[in-house]
């Protein structure tokens, strides 16, 4: 099974609520941090309501 590498490349400062929760449950907190999660329907998800905030790679 793969892993994504997600990077937080915008701020959530304007972001709705939601999607700064999103954010937060990711595991991202500053700019440019990085997370490796497992490509599974779930973290799909997530990024795709971010997908505006974040760059997302296959590692």
């Amino acid at each position: 099974m793969a892993n994504l590498k997600i990077e937080l490349v915008r701020s959530t400062i304007g972001a709705l609520k939601d999607q700064q929760a999103t954010v937060k449950a990711l595991g991202l907190h500053k700019m440019h941090s990085t997370v490796i999660k497992p490509d599974n329907p779930c973290v799909r998800g997530m990024i795709f309501k971010v997908k505006h905030l974040v760059k997302v790679e296959e590692v």
